[in-house]
């Protein structure tokens, strides 16, 4: 393990990067302990992050609910659970906490490390709510709301992390208005056969709502209903 002067300093950069500064360092050290590290230095099996992911799923979840309930007001209970549950997937969260660097700051075993563990999705994104829950413990439920707000819940409100997103609009659509209907129109392809780059323009009925660009159609498609969904919720 690193020194403590070393790891203190490393942590004061993690902190900065998440807008949260912890009170008991020990905490944001225990959330960054992975399982590997903690059985290659035989400590406790309760001293990974392991128990601090079980806490931080659970608040991040209460306060996606809320997020998604205040949010999306047209959308049923079964809309809202498959929209909760594109926020807090395993792709959202590893992408997340790529953007805060967490993987540079991971206790990981040799083996883990140098299989390239610090930037598998999977450790990262339980990494990060093994974190979440380290700032409840820490701060309190106020703080975690905020950081989830800050790093998870904005990024989503702006779209970039809606991995469905011609899902999400056609369930919107419907349940505003069934005679709608949602239609892309491929506006041009550009590029050589191996980088190509489309650009596509959606439409709800005759209205124009979006367009996207991306290196394949459907890439293009689903940037395209991100923009959809913004203005339709800027309407209500």
């Amino acid at each position: 393990m690193d020194s403590p002067k070393k790891t203190n300093i490393s942590l004061n950069i993690l902190e900065d990067r998440m807008g949260y500064s912890f009170k008991d360092s020990g905490l944001l050290l225990h959330a960054l302990t992975h399982s590997s590290y903690s059985n290659e230095m035989r400590m406790n099996k309760e001293d990974n992050n392991e128990r601090l992911e079980f806490l931080g799923d659970a608040v991040l979840e209460l306060i996606t609910s809320e997020y998604v309930y205040l949010s999306y007001g047209d959308l049923k209970e079964g809309d809202l659970t498959k929209l909760r549950a594109s926020i807090v997937c395993e792709q959202t969260l590893s992408s997340c906490a790529k953007d805060l660097g967490i993987g540079e700051f991971l206790l990981l075993g040799k083996g883990e490390d140098s299989s390239g563990g610090r930037n598998r999705d999977s450790i990262l994104s339980d990494s990060l709510e093994a974190i979440i829950g380290a700032i409840y413990l820490d701060g309190g439920f106020t703080s975690a709301k905020e950081f989830i707000k800050n790093n998870i819940l904005k990024k989503v409100s702006n779209k970039e992390l809606f991995f469905d997103s011609k899902t999400i609009l056609q369930e919107i659509v419907q349940n505003h208005n069934n005679k709608a209907k949602i239609h892309y129109k491929l506006i041009s392809e550009d590029g050589p056969d191996h980088d190509k780059s489309f650009t596509t323009a959606l439409y709800v009925g005759n209205e124009r709502l979006g367009v996207g660009k991306g290196k394949t159609k459907k890439a293009a498609e689903q940037e395209a209903a991100q923009q959809a969904i913004i203005k339709l919720q800027k309407k209500k």
